[in-house]
């Protein structure tokens, strides 16, 4: 519509009937938009000295990710490393997996991937929507539950003194640009000899062995076999040596990724409950599908409190920046009151938030812990991998984030579940066909 100089006039007269919006905009045009609306009420509620849980699972040191999109990644290996520490008798908080390791084979994996879709797409124009999405990002850090696991069953794992972080596995952005232009580059030839009726095999070998070098010139070269020494609770020294990592993963991880699968949380009469889903252009790591079972909230809930009493972390993915205070670690819906700030109704739900991209999965965690009050959950500790400072100020409770109950109803959406907790009828439904969602929906780990 055209706004005319009539409806100009009418909106700031409105406006000048609207005296808590000139309180309001004092505020906001000195501190902002979110600092200005949160409450003072729902951050004490949640403060550290309220960081209390009926039932805690999990205290390690929190890692740090720093400015790289691995969280995915995180989250799994610090749901490893907690039944590692367990096993080993180790010193909570003393020990880490290596996130370099994977991060490496994983971007090897992405290149590889692209490679394939761009001669599998060869027959079909540049400007064709599934083209030019995949040539929008070819190497990005994002990935899921599925994905990490292939990686962990293929490539194994090592402990974080094996191989440590660099400053290109910290900060990615740099090394995601200079892949993506030479993956852009070698699509554009794939294509062409593709076009030509031409094998391409031999090429994408030669492309990868270009990818394999930058990455080992920015991540250095992952060890095929190390040394793991450590100390246990009672002091005792142990040394196994010469392990390679698919070794180290058979003797030391005391848990089988093949036992879970990624629950969901996508309220939507397109997308019915107790279904299972998969992705169209998700799988980056040919051997493990991305697949998801669909199951309402309370469902979701009793399945990994279910865990948390039996002592098992779990991986999640949620929205983490909505309503959150990431200084604080408090993650609550009402924690900032933007509909008093403004005079406006925000009205939608958690359907209508993912159906128009409002709100979708961009960050994993760990969930460690829940309270419960009179059979049902308040609140839940949550493991970052922000480490435990922000710009030199402390982040949430020594890294550790706390959300209400009513937040992870609107913004968790996935969970990682072993298979046997599982009701009759949701195993049964992990023996059918998948429904496929687009390449473009929300939940498709290849476009973060």
């Amino acid at each position: 519509m055209e706004i005319s100089k009539e409806q100009l006039a009418k909106m700031a007269q409105a406006y000048k009937k609207a005296e808590t919006q000139h309180v309001a905009q004092r505020a906001v045009t000195k501190n902002g938009i979110l600092a200005s609306a949160e409450s003072v009420e729902v951050l004490e509620s949640m403060s550290p000295k309220n960081f209390a849980f009926s039932i805690d699972v999990d205290d390690q040191a929190v890692a740090n990710q720093k400015m790289s999109g691995r969280c995915w990644m995180f989250a799994c290996l610090n749901v490893l490393r907690f039944h590692i520490e367990k096993e080993l008798d180790l010193p909570r908080g003393t020990f880490e997996l290596s996130q370099a390791y994977l991060a490496f084979f994983s971007k090897l994996e992405r290149a590889a991937w692209f490679m394939e879709h761009a001669v599998a797409t060869a027959d079909k124009a540049l400007d064709d929507r599934e083209v030019d999405w995949l040539f929008s990002a070819p190497m990005a850090d994002g990935g899921d539950w599925d994905m990490v696991c292939a990686l962990v069953k293929k490539y194994g794992v090592m402990p974080h003194s094996a191989m440590s972080e660099t400053h290109c596995t910290n900060d990615t952005a740099e090394l995601n640009t200079v892949l993506s232009h030479l993956l852009r580059q070698d699509g554009l030839k794939l294509r062409t000899l593709a076009q030509e009726g031409k094998d391409t095999k031999a090429v994408q070998e030669e492309m990868l062995t270009e990818v394999y070098r930058i990455l080992a010139v920015c991540f250095g070269e992952p060890p095929e076999k190390f040394d793991f020494t450590y100390n246990d609770a009672k002091g005792k020294y142990h040394a196994d040596l010469g392990l390679t990592p698919l070794e180290f993963l058979k003797k030391y991880v005391p848990i089988d990724l093949d036992d879970y699968v990624g629950i969901i949380n996508v309220p939507s009469e397109a997308n019915p409950y107790g279904r299972l889903y998969a992705v169209q252009d998700s799988d980056q790591i040919p051997e493990r599908r991305n697949l998801y079972l669909n199951v309402p909230m309370d469902e979701l809930k009793g399945y990994v409190i279910e865990s948390l009493k039996d002592g098992e972390p779990v991986w999640f993915g949620s929205d983490v920046l909505q309503h959150c205070d990431r200084e604080a670690g408090v993650m609550d819906f009402n924690l900032f009151d933007l509909e008093s700030l403004f005079g406006v109704k925000f009205t939608m739900d958690k359907a209508e938030r993912f159906a128009t991209h409002e709100s979708l999965p961009t960050h994993a965690m760990t969930i460690a812990g829940v309270d419960i009050k009179d059979g049902k959950p308040t609140k839940w500790k949550i493991e970052n991998s922000w480490g435990t400072e922000n710009g030199g100020k402390k982040t949430g409770n020594n890294g550790y984030f706390v959300c209400s109950d009513e937040w992870f109803d609107n913004f968790v959406y996935e969970v990682a579940i072993r298979k046997d907790r599982l009701s009759p009828a949701l195993q049964k439904a992990l023996d059918s066909d998948p429904i496929i969602w687009p390449f473009w929906n929300t939940f498709n780990p290849v476009s973060a």
